[in-house]
């Protein structure tokens, strides 16, 4: 059912989508208990389906899931008496329940909330992976299934994760606060890859009927400068601000008018947003004075370089070359195969994509065999082409991302 016939179940989605990971983050600072909380905000998201149906959407919807929420965990916390520190949790969501007004906290307060959620997430007694996933799921809101294509893993194997990581939370005691100083450099790197994947669902969304999920940007990006000014001095805070900023800049180009697909290179330079590339470079340029190079910086040095008018193709490849030695994963090769393609040929970036090719673990990997497709028809492998498109297409669960790989398709015929 969709919104128009629905409007109670869109403003549900909606507020899902803008207020869930506020109200959680929240909850857990009043209750002391992830699960607990999460347990009480879905609670609250399914009550809103039934009271908005009957009621009609309330004038603050985050405002209605907050309280919500609130009585939802109060209730859980009457019901589980076993639980460690009830009756001080009970006490203190009671207290602001009987509040005539809801307090809303201000701005401070939900940065406050966020990153301890973040961190918590984060801690270094997860696994690395599982920090990522919860951290995604928490935070992004991100489904199960979303998480799993990031890591190339089955959903029900990343469903099994997420569930291990909450669980240790628990049977740890992992404190839900911002790490101090001396802490913050060696737990920083799990942060900023959660609010990188967090960027990239928004950015190209792997599922859907939108290729882009504005929300998720802004959310990424919002986490970002929040990180900027908790960590000021560090290179990569402010490379991955740089990355997300200028790859944002361009977001209303990459799709046109009827929703379709627009490639870097035929779009609408006039639709890209000016403030937002230059808060970029500026940050870009912030982190290169500091000295200190990383993933990070080196992906929105290449980015930059994507967005001059006359792309220097080789330049790219060096700096992917650059960014391989630095961090040698398979979906850098797979950029930098592209890369070269451009700068030496498609028969120089096929020659480097052929090992991705026979790795059995990206054998579902879309962009590869999109990547692949490309390289094969400018080289003059039509034939090659057309089963590499098609191979793309069928792992393809976006529907505008599908929509120009078929619109390619027909192009080899």
């Amino acid at each position: 059912m969709n919104g128009r016939d629905d409007p109670a179940a869109a403003a549900v989605a909606r507020a899902f989508r803008e207020e869930r990971a506020t109200v959680l983050a929240t909850l857990i600072r009043h209750v002391g208990d992830f699960q607990l909380a999460e347990d009480a905000v879905q609670d609250a998201f399914a009550d809103a389906v039934k009271a908005w149906r009957r009621d009609g959407v309330p004038a603050k919807p985050g405002a209605w899931i907050t309280v919500a929420a609130r009585r939802r965990a109060i209730d859980r916390l009457r019901r589980e008496r076993s639980r460690t520190g009830r009756a001080e949790r009970l006490a203190e969501l009671m207290r602001l329940d009987e509040q005539e007004e809801p307090a809303v906290s201000d701005e401070t307060s939900i940065d406050d909330d966020r990153l301890r959620l973040i961190f918590t997430c984060c801690h270094p007694a997860l696994d690395l992976r599982a920090r990522v996933a919860l951290t995604l799921r928490a935070l992004g809101g991100l489904t199960t299934g979303e998480i799993a294509r990031g890591f190339l893993v089955a959903e029900p194997t990343m469903g099994k994760r997420i569930v291990r990581a909450k669980r240790k939370i628990a049977d740890a005691n992992i404190p839900y606060r911002v790490p101090h100083d001396a802490e913050l450099p060696d737990r920083l790197h799990g942060v900023l890859r959660v609010v990188y994947l967090i960027f990239n669902e928004g950015y190209s969304a792997s599922e859907g009927d939108r290729l882009v999920r504005g929300e998720l940007c802004g959310e990424a990006i919002r986490l970002g400068l929040l990180l900027v000014r908790l960590m000021p001095d560090d290179a990569e805070v402010w490379g991955l601000l740089a990355l997300m900023l200028l790859h944002d800049a361009r977001r209303a180009a990459r799709v046109d008018a009827e929703g379709r697909y627009v490639a870097l290179d035929e779009q609408d330079r006039t639709v890209w947003d000016e403030a937002r590339t230059r808060k970029g470079m500026r940050a870009l340029e912030r982190a290169v004075r500091l000295r200190r190079p990383g993933q990070y910086q080196l992906q929105a040095a290449i980015t930059a370089a994507q967005m001059e008018e006359g792309v220097d193709w080789p330049r790219i490849a060096e700096l992917y070359g650059a960014l391989a030695q630095l961090t040698p994963t398979p979906v850098v090769e797979l950029n930098r195969a592209v890369a070269v393609g451009f700068a030496d040929g498609p028969e120089a970036g096929l020659e480097l994509l052929a090992p991705l090719l026979g790795d059995g673990t990206l054998e579902r990997y879309q962009p590869l065999h999109a990547a692949h497709a490309e390289l094969l028809r400018r080289a003059g492998d039509l034939a090659g082409a057309r089963l590499a498109y098609e191979r793309a297409i069928a792992l393809s669960a976006n529907a505008v991302e599908r929509a120009e790989l078929e619109r390619r398709l027909l192009g080899t015929r």
